[in-house]
């Protein structure tokens, strides 16, 4: 029986949800058995994903003053997140996600130690950058493995779109609380607290994630001799080549809002003020999330997926025009809205275009478009609001909102002629 019998038989056989309607989608997902499990652990694991790369700053800029050593080593890690995560999928959909996930969690853990021990010690900056890029690069991306557990799972059912919301919700939830948690950390009981925290979420979800072996997607590979299976190439989905570019620039606009408002906070002589408006941001995010999944909808994935991209980037293109704090929050957490749906939509169009035994490949790739795009973002915003101002930040935030609309309209063609895929 294959997993989507499973689900809608479990699902079928539960007693009626009482439930309000808005939330008896989200109620019918955790009816499968294992599910709640396996993504209550998936969310403590990446927890470390909004909070490593603001420890790492903050531990090292406490140690040496220097804030630019402490970004450089902070982007050298997710760059190499951003790097090793396809190839990392590609294994996981090979081998299995608790192979991978294991020795992996093993290289994390004590690459972190060492970054820790380096910076403590007061070592040479440049021993920084390797123990630093190393634990960037083997960080468990459990999102894209929470979500192809998921689309094992309910494969073909409509709920699907409710638990990939639900995910997306978690994400944003990760991003409210974990700025914040490791920011208190670092500053109110020592400098190394917050990676140590973040590391120590990071393992403790992992292995539980890795223990639900139940819910474990199955191994699975194309049709064809085995030799022509490794020498397939290509990409794993046809829509990637769109999507990839789209959530790079989407990376580059979220981080130069993030610097922007840090800026624009400042000039007002309220800094501390930035991390509130960027948490409602993430809680606008979480609330279009929630409001999205709950409902099914007629339109076409890809038409979705235009439509909310593009009411987030007129959003963010009045942010630079906002008077003052107020407005601007209010504005940030309007615009945060459609956020969470835009992700979901294009997860959602990976997930059904995605070749077999290439699922996680698939959904890691737009991980990485973000991470690189975060990167490669701040760096350049950097120098924009150093040299104009937080509000030429937000111009340059808005450019690369535009560019990544024209880049999905251009694409839309591909987006809407999924490959099929073969039955798993």
């Amino acid at each position: 029986m294959t997993g989507i019998d499973d689900a809608e038989r479990t699902i079928s056989e539960a007693p009626a949800c009482r439930l309000p309607r808005p939330l008896r989608p989200y109620a019918d997902i955790f009816r499968v058995p294992g599910a709640w499990r396996f993504s209550a652990a998936g969310l403590i694991g990446r927890m470390p994903m909004s909070m490593f790369g603001l420890g790492t700053v903050l531990l090292i800029s406490a140690a040496t003053g220097k804030y630019g050593v402490a970004g450089t080593v902070s982007a050298a890690g997710s760059l190499g997140y951003a790097l090793s995560s396809p190839q990392i999928a590609r294994l996981v959909d090979s081998h299995g996600q608790r192979r991978v996930l294991l020795p992996l969690l093993a290289v994390f853990a004590t690459s972190t130690v060492v970054l820790i021990g380096a910076v403590q010690l007061r070592l040479p900056t440049w021993a920084f950058f390797p123990p630093g890029a190393i634990a960037g690069a083997t960080m468990p991306s459990l999102g894209t493995m929470v979500r192809a557990r998921w689309s094992a799972l309910l494969a073909g059912s409509p709920l699907l779109h409710t638990a990939f919301s639900f995910e997306s919700v978690g994400d944003e939830l990760c991003f409210v609380v974990g700025p914040a948690a490791v920011t208190l950390l670092a500053t109110g009981v020592f400098p190394a607290a917050g990676v140590i925290v973040a590391a120590l979420l990071c393992v403790a979800g992992t292995l539980w994630f890795a223990s639900q072996r139940r819910t474990e997607p199955r191994i699975t590979r194309a049709a064809g001799p085995a030799p022509q299976v490794r020498r397939a190439k290509g990409p794993p989905a046809p829509g990637l080549v769109v999507l990839a570019p789209v959530y790079l620039l989407l990376g580059a606009m979220f981080v130069s809002i993030d610097l922007s408002t840090v800026a624009f906070a400042q000039h007002f002589g309220h800094k501390p003020l930035a991390g509130f408006i960027l948490g409602t941001y993430a809680l606008g995010s979480a609330t279009g999330g929630l409001w999205y999944g709950s409902r099914q909808w007629r339109a076409p994935t890809e038409t979705r997926f235009a439509v909310t991209l593009i009411l987030t980037v007129l959003g963010v293109a009045t942010f630079w025009a906002q008077p003052n704090l107020v407005t601007l929050t209010c504005c940030i957490y309007l615009c945060g809205l459609t956020i969470a749906p835009t992700l979901i939509a294009g997860f959602s169009l990976l997930e059904a275009q995605a070749k077999a035994g290439r699922r996680t490949e698939a959904m890691s790739w737009l991980s990485s478009g973000i991470g690189v795009g975060l990167a490669v973002g701040a760096s350049v915003a950097g120098f924009v609001i150093d040299g104009h101002g937080p509000r030429a930040g937000y111009v340059f935030a808005a450019a690369c909102g535009v560019a990544s609309a024209v880049t999905c309209l251009l694409g839309l063609r591909r987006l809407r002629s999924p490959a099929p895929r073969p039955a798993e």
